[in-house]
């Protein structure tokens, strides 16, 4: 794993990010206090259901939340020392794509099905690079193959439709990396591939991520996903971090209930024989609505009374792991 020196100032330092939408029914409390450092050559993953937050953190960080409807307030919330919620919108269209890059869930409508491949590609390459004609053309074949796609050249002409899932996701990877990003944000990047095709493009980004010492943040509702691909685990569930930790942590020792019960409901390699597969009864809480105390609480096994009244916070239960839980608390 990436060795981190801890006296190096973050490239992404965000404290207390809270993202709120105002809708017709009132005020939907989307993300509440998160907070993360990721540092140069640093691997990261944030895990959870659908709607815990993961993605909106990820879009809060390249400011791609339409404001209105969504409010965007943090202590802190900083890119290289850049405060990105007081950027102007000239800033941010330099950052992003230059230097925070974002590979999208579902490549087959992030590209678009009436141009070529070559041709989305060129357009990105141009605006960000300035290249023009031959080396634009040489710049755009040489990435294709660095993703991994053979007769790179003439995939330039194909349309998104004549390619396959995992190669039209190889394509979106190689547009976020074309700029040497310093943080690759990669949301959910193996939705819909099979398995053997998702290993395959996970290993594919953290490879390309390592060569080029690009920070990363990948988000994933997968384990199987971050278990040997990242160097911290940050589990988040109804907009806040329940847990963090090294890897390691999260697998052997994780101290969340909610966490423990995601670890649960993993298929065994070995079969369950005659066993039901384990789940989370409930479903997470409408960000309309959301309980007084613990998030978690209405679909906890280990409730106490305090767990009704009060949101618990982050403690540290080791160095470098946290969990937000009542029963950790002395």
């Amino acid at each position: 794993m990436t060795q981190l020196n801890s006296r190096q100032s973050p490239l992404l330092d965000i404290k207390d990010l809270n993202v709120r939408f105002k809708t017709r029914d009132g005020l939907a409390y989307a993300l509440n206090g998160v907070s993360l450092q990721l540092h140069q050559g640093e691997f990261i993953g944030i895990i959870g259901e659908s709607g815990s937050g993961k993605s909106l953190t990820a879009m809060s960080v390249i400011r791609l939340i339409q404001t209105p409807p969504g409010i965007i307030t943090a202590n802190r919330l900083n890119y290289n020392g850049l405060d990105i919620l007081t950027a102007s919108e000239k800033q941010m269209r330099r950052i992003r794509g230059n230097e925070i890059a974002m590979i999208f869930q579902d490549p087959m409508t992030c590209l678009n099905p009436v141009l070529t491949i070559g041709l989305q590609m060129k357009e990105i390459v141009s605006l960000h690079m300035g290249l023009k004609g031959a080396a634009l053309e040489k710049a755009c074949v040489r990435l294709l193959e660095q993703v991994g796609i053979s007769a790179a050249q003439k995939r330039m002409k194909a349309y998104p439709h004549q390619m396959s899932g995992g190669m039209r996701q190889r394509v979106m990877i190689a547009m976020a990396i074309s700029c040497n990003p310093a943080i690759l944000l990669a949301d959910e990047p193996t939705t819909a591939l099979d398995v053997t095709i998702q290993d395959q493009i996970i290993r594919l980004i953290r490879s390309l991520a390592k060569e080029m010492n690009m920070a990363m943040v990948l988000i994933t509702h997968n384990f199987g996903a971050v278990a040997g691909s990242v160097d911290r685990v940050i589990v988040m569930y109804a907009g806040r971090i329940v847990e963090s930790g090294t890897t390691e942590m999260i697998f052997h020792s994780p101290r969340h209930p909610y966490t423990r019960a995601l670890l649960k409901s993993i298929p065994s390699v070995a079969g369950q024989g005659n066993r039901r597969l384990h789940t989370i009864p409930g479903h997470l809480p409408n960000p309309l609505n959301q309980p007084r105390g613990c998030s978690f609480m209405p679909r906890c096994t280990q409730v106490m009374d305090k767990c009704n009244t009060a949101v618990p916070q982050l403690l540290e239960t080791e160095s470098g792991h946290q969990a937000a839980c009542w029963r950790l608390h002395p």
